[in-house]
């Protein structure tokens, strides 16, 4: 075959292959990319509505995934990471609670034009359909960054049953605070211990319900924010008195029982109001479902949240004021910056949000649930034209139920929301801290809140002040960077100068070395040294990953010890608390094991691998698994400690994770679990102290514990140091077990640097101020083990090695 044949056949083959290439890529489908939280995803009604899109959109392939975070919610290291790599999504499903944090920093596109361009077709999207609190809850800055999907308002679930049993009328539910107050008492009933066996009502979500602070705040003619979100007022004279009356109700109950009792509740069928626990909670409209599903034979009814006797009975200064208020919230379709199929996102939106859709949606969810033999209670929607039809043609037509949900749908009228600002997530946590604190008698409510209130609004003074400050110019930290670098080739220039004349064989010996070595090299100054420059750079700058990073100098590091210095020393105390009470028991606990391991006897290698396994449990598997052993009310340990010690002696149970004062010995006793960890390396310093000493130690006369004083600790000296170094750097970067079992709480007794610092990069996008805690927290962890370095020649003993 001659070189002409061999072309030829090479151009018609690689003329097919662009041929069939083409003809892929003209019938390829459309992926459209749909993130959200878990539990909508699942519903069969979504999946016949998608299903209905794709079958009118035949070149369109949905692809749902769930991008979980904490509590099932969206992940929003998920979010900011895609946006800023710039591979986000076509769609994203946020809570609407977290449109302000994402809008006013560009992450999701403007839909005003989209919204005008279509609003007279039939599937178009019109705000005027939409209930106020839904549609203002995306608006930020005059533009409409979301669509509203579903939404959610709260109101008072009340048990008519045990209404009954306690002498109440159960066609009259509280109105009032103190009405509320006065059928919690009747209601409340203990055993013989003084335990709670039946609770009236928790007024707190932090706790139990879906209440929080905000509502008895809005309830009281307080505020959170100001109408031109400017300024944090939730420490006005109306939101103290509402903090005063929820502190001075929990210290009627006891905060320590409220929460040990509180902490067995589960949720579906096992709910505590269900399964008549709780005689009274606050709650959101699919709870109704949630009944409906796993007990529709309980009877009870629904009524307004109980309010103020002030407002209830239309006196200054709520004159002229709706008597009820409640709060709502819920889902919003949005599309993220650099969404690559922006208009089909747009027809996706326009179609779930659509009449259409909805009756769909509902249709399946009712067949489904009627299959399944249970009665069906439609989810509440944002449009209210759509919402209107879905109760009519849908709606529960049991009066229980059908009453319940025309409470919830006509709050919405009188229905407030959490403010939107670029501040949101900080706003609602400092909120439920300040509660947390007053309610705990950390602070006064006024000091709580004026706490609270100073440090969310540092942080918007800063966010709104972004502009004062120039955008940092890189060609100086480069320039730099290149500085530095060239006076280290300098310097390792001059020492190989100065190491005197090499052979030819030591020469290629040394470049070999340096290639070998260079992949390390390469690898250390691109993903270790590079990201460490760039943190140190950002810890002098306000950057939240969104934006260019502006250059604040000193600021971070200022606020560091001025603003945040009540959860820098907290963050360090608990670290320390863990380090001074846990590593010493840590390592004796080790230790011990080790030298039980290191006996002779049958079936040895079955007892070390017994001991090691929970040393590689996964880190979640082993934090849920604890969660459960230290349950107050059904944990492991607190059954068996009440079958015994209580039963005996009268000593109460502890609360472990639910109170502030055990939950950082909870913490070590969990950390003990994998103490076979460290026995591995025990055992290994035992296997190598000499027998020669045991044995001359013997003939002397000393005893086991003289023995064990004398050869064993001095010869495991070295053993001991580097435990003692690596448990201190563990504990300063211990992240874990924290964020999975307690989010820091409760009033921050397990709050950690780390978290600490994870919750300011990736929760309130404060990029540069969590570098600056980075490297606080290094220079920490560099102090303490040059400190142990210093001190070491002075206790440890290294075999072979003189004493000076």
């Amino acid at each position: 075959m001659n070189l002409r044949k061999i072309c030829s056949m090479f151009f018609i083959v690689l003329l097919v292959f662009l041929i069939s290439g083409c003809s892929h890529q003209k019938n390829q489908k459309i992926r459209l990319v749909v993130w959200g939280p878990s539990h909508p995803f699942k519903s069969k009604g979504w999946e016949a509505a998608i299903a209905e899109f794709e079958r009118r959109h035949p070149n369109v392939d949905v692809k749902l995934l769930a991008m979980m975070g904490y509590n099932g919610e969206m992940n929003p290291q998920k979010i900011m990471t895609a946006v800023v790599g710039r591979v986000p999504p076509d769609v994203i499903y946020p809570g609407r609670n977290t449109m302000g944090d994402w809008a006013s920093r560009g992450a999701f596109i403007p839909l005003d034009d989209l919204i005008a361009r279509d609003r007279h077709e039939k599937d178009g999207v019109r705000r005027e359909e939409y209930y106020k609190a839904a549609w203002d809850e995306i608006v930020y800055k005059g533009k409409t960054y979301a669509v509203p999907d579903d939404i959610d308002t709260r109101a008072l679930y009340y048990n008519r049953e045990l209404f009954r049993k306690a002498g109440l009328d159960p066609d009259r539910p509280p109105r009032t605070w103190d009405e509320l107050e006065e059928y919690t008492k009747k209601l409340t009933l203990y055993n013989s211990r003084g335990e709670f066996k039946q609770l009236g009502f928790i007024p707190h979500s932090q706790n139990y319900g879906n209440s929080w602070f905000c509502l008895y705040c809005w309830q009281n003619g307080g505020e959170l924010m100001s109408m031109d979100g400017r300024k944090c007022v939730m420490n006005s004279p109306r939101s103290v008195d509402a903090l005063e009356w929820l502190v001075k109700f929990f210290d009627k109950f006891n905060i320590d029982k409220l929460n040990s009792f509180a902490s067995g509740f589960k949720s579906e069928a096992l709910d505590p109001f269900s399964t008549g626990k709780l005689a009274m909670k606050i709650e959101c409209g699919w709870f109704v479902g949630d009944i409906a599903r796993y007990n529709p034979g309980l009877d009870f009814a629904v009524a307004p949240p109980p309010v103020p006797r002030d407002r209830y009975e239309n006196k200054p200064p709520f004159v002229g004021q709706p008597r009820f208020i409640t709060w709502s919230g819920g889902y919003s379709w949005a599309i993220p910056r650099g969404a690559k199929n922006k208009e089909i996102s747009w027809k996706f939106i326009k179609w779930m949000v659509s009449e259409d859709a909805a009756r769909i949606v509902q249709k399946a969810s009712k067949r489904y649930q009627q299959s399944m033999g249970r009665p069906y209670v439609p989810w509440m929607v944002s449009n209210a034209k759509v919402n209107e039809m879905i109760f009519r043609e849908y709606g529960p037509k049991q009066p229980k139920f059908k009453n319940g949900m025309r409470v919830f749908i006509e709050s919405l009228s009188n229905s407030r929301y959490r403010p939107v600002t670029p501040v949101g997530q900080l706003l609602w946590d400092q909120h439920e801290k300040a509660f947390e604190n007053a309610v705990n008698h950390k602070a006064s409510p006024q000091a709580a809140l004026d706490k609270a209130s100073g440090i969310v609004q540092t942080q918007l003074d800063r966010f709104l002040g972004r502009s004062e400050h120039k955008k940092l110019d890189w060609k100086y930290p480069l320039l730099v960077v290149a500085l530095c670098f060239v006076v280290l080739v300098l310097f390792c220039i001059k020492k190989y100068r100065n190491s005197g004349p090499m052979g030819r064989l030591a020469r290629s010996e040394a470049l070999a070395g340096l290639m070998f070595a260079s992949p390390w090299v390469v690898g250390f100054l691109v993903f270790m040294a590079g990201p460490l420059l760039a943190s140190l750079i950002f810890s002098f700058c306000d950057y939240d990953v969104l934006h260019a990073a502006r250059w604040v100098g000193l600021g971070n590091y200022k606020d560091l010890i001025t603003v945040d210095r009540y959860y820098i020393g907290k963050s360090v105390y608990n670290a320390a608390y863990l380090a001074i009470f846990g590593i010493p028991l840590n390592m004796a606990i080790s230790l011990g094991i080790a030298m039980l391991l290191n006996t002779k006897v049958s079936g040895m290698r079955w007892y070390r691998t017994i001991y090691y396994l929970p040393s590689i449990l996964p880190v979640v598997a082993n934090a849920i698994l604890w969660i459960w052993i230290l349950n107050p009310q059904f944990g492991l340990i607190n059954v068996a400690w009440r079958a015994t010690l209580t039963n005996w002696l009268g000593i109460a149970p502890p609360l472990w994770l639910a109170s502030e004062h055990t939950a950082k010995p909870a913490l070590i006793v969990m950390s003990l679990w994998s103490a076979g960890g460290g026995m591995i390396l025990w055992l290994a310093g035992l296997q190598g102290v000499p027998r020669h000493l045991y044995e001359a130690a013997e003939l002397d006369g000393a005893s086991w514990w003289g023995r064990f004083r004398n050869v064993t600790l001095p010869m495991l000296t070295p053993y001991i140091f580097f435990n003692l170094i690596m448990g201190t750097i563990g504990v300063l970067q211990s992240f874990d077990a924290q964020y999975i079992m307690t989010q820091g709480g409760p009033v921050d007794s397990t709050l950690v640097p780390v978290l600490y610092l994870f919750n300011n990069a990736f929760q309130y996008f404060k990029m540069g101020y969590a570098s600056a805690i980075a490297w606080l927290l290094f220079l920490l962890v560099l102090g303490l083990t040059l400190v142990q370095l210093k001190l070491a020649p002075r206790w440890v003993y290294y075999e072979g090695e003189e004493k000076k």
